[in-house]
């Protein structure tokens, strides 16, 4: 097979130690230099040719482009482009795969030029951040894997096709399995009769792996879904204020299969929404509308929980807020999107392909990519902004309700500052403030997005100390924002 060729571009004074370390790397684990071959532009034989044909040469022949983008944006040409950005725009107008992969989790102190490239880098791309060159090491590592995966190169199949521990034919329920086989012949021609057993309708939809129920089975037709996988339930909030804070007037835990999931979720949103009714002008029955169509707040939480990563120990997150409702999941968008591409057609790439089979069969999902653009469309007709979309620690949709109870501030670490700080400061005295509040957002979002974290892995992603992140969150637990599970070592943290 020909190797895969990856070009790895940086500055290379600031990252050397990086840049030799991944080479290293690549070149000696077992599994990726099976496949793949790293191209470092200071490796390439001199040539009498200008230096920029080179190394944009050598991105031309690459397959997959790597970028770390750090502190410095490099030297620059007559044009005032550094060679950095120039690889990145020539892998992305020759369509190669982009990772990036960017130092620091805060980019105040980058080159201007070099904050710019982040944030357009973010618009178009999947990326991901790291502290150091471990860490840096693994989540490359993750991102070639999935690259070897969706090519269809590595034979493990997706999480939810595997047999789930311990899981045996009678957890399932035997009356969900019938009422979706009866829902699927008449939504989609399912081909199955009505006197299909419970085991036929499984072996036809490949969610049994030999013999036993597959994670996906349990997920869909399940007793009990989350005595196996506890993270599989939905948490849903409505807010008062435009961040996370007390009071909270509804807060649900909502358990179950993914079907109930998606209708209990629906129905907390929709019971929280303004309902409008119009004129009796063309029926006898006046029209009904809600503040944020039914349609997109329904494709919003489905597709959370029909692509989420089940292998994280997060929950869909469903928060209502004064101008707003965000649906968060544990998950990211396949290497083949970007959030760039959601507003445009693409095709249908499930992270959970077996869960997704039946929510298509009942009329829960489309196979063809177009839920996005439909949201889209459907929040333009009802006069609202357009839907937006997050990859930053997992993947966030943000629907935004009518502008009358909207807000300049948009996004919720614009916003929750404030509002996490005026009630911390009526609770914990003067000296919180809105930078405590700031401070309690950011930590609600490292927590949403990985309910493990420790205290001294927040401090240093926060760049502040130990005892003062100890401090906020026990204030934060006061306030009762979150919890904790377990004990120090080997718990996780709740947000309520």
């Amino acid at each position: 097979m020909k190797s895969i060729r990856i070009f790895l571009s940086s500055v290379q004074k600031e990252f050397q130690e990086e840049r030799a370390a991944l080479r290293d790397y690549l070149r000696g684990d077992p599994l990726m230099r099976r496949f793949f071959e790293v191209i470092l532009f200071e490796e390439i034989p001199a040539a009498d040719r200008r230096a920029d044909s080179v190394y944009l040469n050598a991105v031309a022949k690459s397959d997959i482009y790597i970028g770390l983008f750090g502190e410095d944006y490099g030297s620059v040409d007559a044009d005032g482009f550094s060679p950095t950005e120039e690889e990145f725009e020539e892998a992305g107008r020759l369509g190669k795969m982009r990772l990036i992969f960017v130092r620091g989790a805060e980019d105040a102190s980058k080159h201007p030029k070099m904050r710019a490239l982040i944030k357009r880098a973010g618009v178009e791309l999947i990326r991901r951040r790291f502290t150091d060159t471990p860490g840096l090491l693994a989540a490359v590592y993750a991102a070639l894997v999935v690259f070897l995966e969706e090519k269809k190169l590595l034979l493990n199949g997706p999480f939810d096709a595997s047999a789930c521990p311990k899981a045996k034919m009678k957890d399932l329920n035997a009356v969900g399995v019938q009422d979706f086989l009866r829902e699927a012949r008449a939504a989609r021609g399912f081909p199955l009769k009505e006197s299909a057993t419970t085991r036929e309708v499984l072996t036809h939809l490949n969610l049994l792996d030999e013999g036993q129920p597959t994670r996906a089975a349990v997920l869909l037709f399940g007793r009990n879904p989350q005595g196996f996988l506890p993270c599989s339930e939905i948490k849903c909030a409505h807010f008062h204020g435009l961040g996370v804070a007390k009071p909270i007037p509804s807060y649900q835990v909502y358990k179950g299969t993914v079907f109930a999931l998606v209708d209990q979720a629906i129905d907390f949103v929709m019971s929280k929404l303004a309902l409008s009714v119009g004129t009796r002008t063309e029926s006898a029955k006046a029209p009904l509308a809600y503040e944020i169509p039914r349609e997109v707040v329904a494709e919003g939480i489905v597709n959370a929980v029909a692509h989420r990563d089940y292998t994280s120990t997060g929950s869909v997150q469903v928060m209502l807020f004064a101008d707003r409702l965000e649906v968060w999941n544990p998950g990211a968008l396949p290497l083949s999107l970007t959030v760039a591409s959601l507003r445009k057609p693409h095709g249908s790439v499930p992270q959970n392909p077996l869960l997704a089979e039946p929510l298509y069969l009942t009329q829960y999902i489309e196979r063809m990519g177009t839920g996005t653009g439909d949201m889209i469309r459907r929040c333009r007709e009802s006069g609202l902004r357009e839907p937006a979309f997050e990859t930053n620690n997992g993947f966030r949709l943000t629907l935004w309700r009518p502008s009358k109870a909207s807000n300049s501030s948009p996004h919720p670490k614009e916003t929750s500052g404030k509002t996490s700080g005026k009630t911390s400061g009526k609770t914990s005295g003067k000296t919180s403030g809105k930078t405590s509040g700031k401070t309690s957002g950011k930590i609600v979002q490292l927590m949403l997005a990985k309910p493990d974290i420790t205290v001294p892995e927040i401090a240093r992603r926060l760049k502040r100390t130990p005892r003062a992140i100890e401090m906020q969150i026990t204030r934060m637990k006061t306030d009762q924002l979150i919890g904790r599970i377990g004990p120090a070592r080997g718990g996780r943290w709740e947000v309520f």
